[in-house]
């Protein structure tokens, strides 16, 4: 298995890439080792969960709550865990995001690794080590920084991913693109997502590109100080609109950064609003969406990114760089 470890300030992480599910017995000590994975993953995967306790939730965003945290918790107390368990979340983000918190705040924190089973997780949701539950209509109001100990990417689990799941992905794909990397940008113009569906190779070589354009991002501001802000590109209006119009997170994504990437063109002159939206839609996104102006004005001004009557706002100065703008709340109303 080819692994490659990042430091982090707490922690190194070994990310496994091309590799299977089966060597995760090579990697944890399996007498030890609990996983938390979702009823539709055991279904289609419950010969590779044999040999390993593991602890089946109910699928969706609507379980990423402080209710299934205490479930969770309760059944570890039911398996005897102790400090030296280990935990395992094979899944998408909301699986990820559930097995990191609980391990950060169980026994005061125990060891936990990552196996991605989404191409929105492999590439965005389970790197850089924020692990968070919803509290009502506020996406990721709780939780932790704390960094898993490995990540074992294996591409085969994306064969039984819907389309909509690999537009997902592609949406938090384009956004490092178009924050970081404009080769990366002009190879997905190049492309399609049926071309990443059908070559394995260019999917793997993809998949490994994002995860460490994202890992290098938080390994030089781990704890969202300034650069890692970067990374919220398209995220302020998504969060506001994600949870009330029932979008999925991609698509809210890709709304987001149409909308950021106007903001673009109208405070910083950015010229590349139309190619960006092309490419989005491109990949079978939405850039547009139909919502309550004034519902989610309230929704994105309760934004853990907001500083008094401003708002710290990502804008593309061009493709494939980004900064973080301070905009005047009732600058960013006029624009909804």
């Amino acid at each position: 298995m080819p692994e490659k470890k990042i430091q982090f300030s707490r922690q190194k992480v070994s990310y496994f890439f091309e590799a299977s599910i089966s060597q995760l017995k090579e990697i944890v000590p399996q007498k030890k080792t609990i996983i938390i994975t979702d009823q539709h993953l055991f279904d289609l995967h419950q010969k590779k969960f044999k040999g390993f306790q593991t602890i089946v939730l109910k699928p969706g965003e609507q379980y990423k709550v402080q209710a299934t945290v205490d479930a969770v918790i309760e059944q570890l107390i039911a398996l005897k865990a102790d400090r030296q368990s280990f935990l395992v979340g094979v899944g998408g983000g909301v699986i990820t995001d559930l097995t990191g918190y609980i391990a950060s705040v169980f026994m005061r924190g125990i060891g936990f690794g990552f196996v991605p089973t989404t191409l929105l997780a492999m590439v965005d949701a389970s790197i850089g080590g924020k692990n968070g539950i919803d509290v009502g209509a506020y996406k990721n109001m709780v939780g932790t920084i704390n960094q898993p100990r490995f990540l074992l990417y294996d591409a085969s689990l994306l064969k039984t991913l819907p389309d909509g799941e690999w537009r997902n992905g592609f949406a938090e794909i384009i956004k490092h693109a178009a924050i970081k990397d404009v080769s990366m940008f002009r190879q997905l113009e190049a492309a399609s997502l049926k071309h990443f569906q059908k070559n394995k190779a260019a999917l793997e070589a993809l998949i490994r590109r994002n995860a460490l354009i994202k890992s290098k991002v938080v390994q030089e501001d781990e704890f969202e100080k300034g650069e890692r802000r970067l990374l919220n590109f398209g995220h302020t209006l998504a969060h506001a609109i994600e949870t009330p119009y029932n979008l999925p997170h991609g698509h809210a994504v890709s709304i987001g950064m149409s909308f950021a990437a106007h903001l673009s063109e109208e405070l910083l002159g950015f010229n590349g609003f139309v190619r960006l939206q092309q490419l989005i839609q491109q990949y079978g996104l939405p850039t547009e969406i139909i919502f309550d102006r004034q519902q989610t004005f309230e929704l994105l001004t309760s934004d853990k990114k907001k500083d008094g009557d401003h708002m710290n706002f990502v804008l593309l100065s061009k493709v494939g760089k980004a900064l973080v703008e301070k905009i005047p709340l009732q600058t960013i109303y006029n624009y909804l």
